[in-house]
């Protein structure tokens, strides 16, 4: 119980961390979306009636703008009457086992992704492995245990490397040929395996999974911040450079 409480502690870390990487990318997302609803329905919509007012010619992308404004203005209650349901609908399909497992499923085929998912679901692994093997559980059944742990694409793996260990081949050996370590986790495992510490050692892998993971997160929040803030500032940027173009031009033109 106490192993299961401490890996139990260890699982809710690494949730918090990823909640905690992600709070800040939602919050300028909808920060962001409400300053161009905000330019888009009240705003712009302004702009256009004193441009028609005027009856100057405007460059292509402005009348685009403004165009857009316009049907804001007028159908903006619908819209976002739509809005509400569909994001509404995106939100209860996120909750649903079967749309969760297909996103998580695309994003294992982006390469940068998927190998960290990868990581992932073998620290998990490796961590409920030790902790059956510490507790006196042998190998072979501990494994057929954990595996519904791992993804799909994972078991078959991890059966072929239990038939070779069926057959007397060393752990490392089958695990490293399954392509179910690192080259880090190997050399660890072959540690396990002189020393005869297997659970401690599965652990250790799991704990130095946990820190990887870690660093790639805290790399991504820093590198996500900026990129996020010059994105919303470029689009925000941009629809207010088109509303006062026009103006610009007719201050040249009177110059």
């Amino acid at each position: 119980m106490s192993r299961y409480i401490a890996y139990q502690v260890q699982l809710d870390q690494v949730r918090k961390k990823l909640v905690s990487a992600s709070i800040y990318p939602i919050v300028l997302l909808v920060v962001g979306g409400l300053v161009m609803l905000f330019l888009l329905m009240y705003v712009v919509p302004k702009f256009s009636r004193i441009y028609e007012e005027a009856g100057k010619d405007l460059p292509l992308l402005s009348k685009l703008l403004l165009q857009w404004g316009r049907v804001m203005e007028g159908h903006g209650p619908l819209m976002m009457g739509l809005m509400g349901p569909a994001m509404g609908g995106v939100a209860y399909g996120m909750t649903r086992p079967a749309v969760r497992s297909w996103m998580v499923a695309h994003l294992r085929s982006v390469p940068a992704i998927g190998s960290r998912l990868h990581i992932f679901d073998l620290a998990r692994f490796y961590r409920t492995l030790g902790m059956l093997v510490r507790g006196g559980i042998p190998i072979v059944a501990a494994i057929e245990m954990v595996s519904g742990i791992l993804p799909l694409s994972l078991r078959a793996p991890l059966q072929s490397a239990v038939r070779d260990l069926r057959e007397g081949k060393p752990i490392s050996h089958a695990m490293e040929s399954r392509g179910l370590t690192t080259p880090v986790a190997h050399r660890m495992l072959r540690v396990g395996e002189r020393t005869g510490q297997m659970g401690e050692m599965m652990e250790r892998i799991a704990v130095f999974y946990d820190e990887d993971i870690a660093r790639v997160l805290d790399w991504l929040t820093k590198l996500i911040e900026p990129v996020l803030m010059a994105a919303i500032g470029l689009v925000i940027g941009t629809i207010v450079l088109l509303m006062y173009f026009p103006i610009f031009e007719l201050a040249g033109s009177i110059q």
